[in-house]
């Protein structure tokens, strides 16, 4: 493969410095009032400080590393924000000729809009600019809206909140593995690998 560069997170130095030494002692960052009932949730991981931080969101469909990624790609919510929330990753709107996206449901908060077929507007807005493929222990994202390289950081959002939702996916299944590896690909064809072995447990 064409510009395939590894990230084990184990061995990166520049992304662990960052990572490892803020990573508040819960791991999870509530972001709003707490859910009741039989509620799908997921997780993704922004930025707090320079380091990862699980934040739970609701979910109007299905949990999976696609449902994930789309949910992260929106970006923070203004309840993360207003906890210093934020993300280092290109927002869907960027992506050309995409439509408008709705803004990502944190918890406590009604449910986002879905269309016709299942999925809500930002993930059908979104299906062109992104794909993402999963099996057992293994998810691939090709982000078709990002021309230049990802930091370490931004690429360590991303595989670790595809890990998360996979290996949801996994145990549910009876399939888990010992750990996920996400491979993130640019417009260029540019490859990061890594796994979840260190990412905050949410």
């Amino acid at each position: 493969m064409r510009g395939v560069r590894r990230v084990v997170l184990l061995c990166v130095p520049a992304l662990w410095t960052l990572v490892s030494c803020g990573i508040p002692a819960t791991g999870v960052v509530e972001a709003g009032g707490p859910a009741y009932g039989l509620v799908p949730m997921l997780r993704v991981y922004l930025v707090e400080n320079g380091s990862l931080v699980a934040v739970p969101r609701r979910s109007v469909g299905v949990v999976d590393a696609e449902s994930a990624v789309m949910s992260l790609l929106e970006g923070p919510t203004d309840t993360e924000r207003a906890k210093r929330l934020t993300t280092l990753l290109p927002p869907l709107a960027a992506a050309p000729a995409s439509a408008p996206t709705s803004t990502p449901t944190p918890l406590g908060s009604a449910p986002a809009t879905v269309d016709p077929s299942g999925g809500s507007a930002a993930e059908a807005a979104g299906s062109a600019a992104v794909s993402v493929k999963a099996r057992s222990g293994v998810v691939s994202i090709h982000l078709r809206y990002v021309g230049e390289e990802l930091s370490d950081l931004a690429t360590a959002q991303l595989i670790c909140t595809a890990a998360e939702a996979q290996r949801t996916t996994d145990t549910g299944t009876g399939t888990g593995a010992e750990a996920v590896t996400v491979e993130v690909t640019n417009a260029r064809g540019r490859s990061v690998e890594g796994s979840d072995e260190r990412c905050p447990e949410g």
